[in-house]
């Protein structure tokens, strides 16, 4: 087609006032001219990125929550070992976003941000329609794939089976072996972490959750920070690295006081979440509450030790060869979905059915895999 009639077609759409509908967004008639005019170039330019040699873009859709965004980092991991030249586009929520800041070949962050009739949606499209992609990655089983032009689409919808996240990514994107959390970060962040720590042994213990029903008593974490830090413990003398948001300052501030301060290693907020992650990675043991936090450390490499009660350890659990579960007597079925008398909107603990005991064997049995 010629530009002369390329032009008159545009002009043409663009009368149609109105609106199109298309999957179930909304284009406007000069958006949609623009569509056909970068379908009729597609092919020139595809033509042109093999001739120059460049490949096509990644488009990685990843959660919104800080844990289920780790938990699927493996799958854009892979997509990156694959296609390692591939420019890198992440869009996810605004509080997870940051664990993508140092992915390799990153072209850009698209934040997520939540808006009436789902208009991140359509921000997104408007992001995106004009890019032909090599993959498009999208662990939120929405339909935006199937509107933008990609070589291939990996579209994942969480689905109602007694399965870990990770198998089922690896199941319906078809993915063997499974997708481990994977995460980056620049040289100049690993240095900062190591001038921080500095050298010897370090237990992180991360005492908060973003649910009160999950989060075990601050007074046991204590507790268990002093057994496992004593001259028998698994970590003698060692010092203690708190990690938590700033606004979970006074959920771990009993932690927080029992430590000594010669050994206490503050890291409560203040850090974003790579630096945390960084930090992590140069630590020797982590125990702590079913979270974000957790499934940072299992993702660092380092024994991480998850505690459990009204969350399904079998779907959530810290993923990893050195990761295991300890939790309450009372399974996540009895505490929550088949306990007729559970209300989500109640703040009272879950977890006071484990106790120190336990979590320390549980600590040492990991410590001497």
């Amino acid at each position: 087609m010629s530009s002369a009639r390329r032009w008159r077609s545009s002009l043409a759409l663009r009368s149609l006032g109105g609106r199109i509908r298309a999957a179930g967004l909304y284009l406007t008639a000069w958006e949609a001219a623009e569509k056909v005019r970068n379908t009729l170039r597609g092919r020139i330019m595809i033509s042109l990125h093999q001739a120059n040699g460049e490949g096509r873009p990644i488009l990685f859709i990843g959660s919104s929550r800080i844990g289920d965004a780790v938990l699927g980092s493996g799958v854009l991991a892979r997509l990156v070992e694959t296609t390692p030249q591939a420019p890198v586009t992440v869009a996810c929520g605004p509080l997870a976003l940051p664990l993508f800041a140092d992915v390799p070949n990153l072209q850009r962050l698209h934040p997520l941000i939540r808006r009436k009739g789902g208009g991140q949606w359509w921000d997104l499209w408007k992001a995106s329609i004009g890019q032909h992609w090599r993959v498009i990655a999208d662990l939120r089983g929405s339909a935006l794939a199937w509107t933008l032009r990609a070589d291939r689409r990996l579209v994942c919808r969480a689905q109602k089976r007694r399965e870990h996240r990770i198998e089922e990514l690896g199941r319906q994107l078809g993915l063997d072996p499974l997708p481990a959390p994977k995460l980056w970060i620049s040289p100049e962040r690993d240095r900062r972490a190591a001038l921080r720590l500095g050298e010897g042994p370090v237990l992180a213990v991360g005492p908060t959750a973003n649910w009160a029903p999950k989060q075990w008593p601050a007074e046991r974490f204590a507790e268990v920070v002093r057994q496992l830090t004593a001259p028998d413990g698994i970590l003698p003398g060692a010092r203690v690295a708190v990690f938590g948001a700033e606004a979970e300052r006074a959920m771990a501030a009993p932690v927080v006081a029992a430590v000594p301060p010669g050994r206490l290693i503050d890291v409560i907020g203040g850090d974003d979440l790579l630096d945390a992650y960084a930090l992590l990675r140069r630590c020797s043991f982590y125990v702590g509450n079913d979270s974000g936090m957790m499934h940072l450390a299992a993702a660092a490499g380092l024994p991480t030790l998850g505690l459990f009660g009204p969350s399904p350890d079998w779907r959530y659990g810290p993923w990893g060869a050195r990761t295991a579960v300890v939790r309450t007597p009372l399974s996540f079925e009895e505490l929550v979905s088949e306990n007729p008398g559970f209300d989500h909107r109640r703040q009272e603990c879950l977890m006071t059915g484990l106790t120190v005991e336990r979590v320390v064997e549980a600590a040492v049995a990991l410590s001497h895999r």
